[in-house]
């Protein structure tokens, strides 16, 4: 496999995963359990019925450029 190949594959990752968790996120909510999540350096207990209850105050994500 070259560097090349590895690097198309590696750019595929965020898309797919994200993906993946909001499938999980979704089937975890159906099934009648709460998911966390963050949100503008907060995490939220969210529940099946769309109710976000603030759990803690997080710093914000650092970016970085990726290579």
């Amino acid at each position: 496999m070259s560097d090349q190949d590895i690097q198309k594959l590696e750019n595929l990752f965020p898309p797919v995963s994200g993906s993946a968790f909001e499938a999980a996120s979704r089937e975890v909510l159906a099934s009648g359990q709460s998911v966390l999540q963050s949100k503008d350096g907060i995490i939220y207990e969210v529940f099946p019925d769309g109710r976000r209850v603030p759990l803690k105050k997080i710093e914000p994500p650092v970016q970085f450029a990726a290579g």
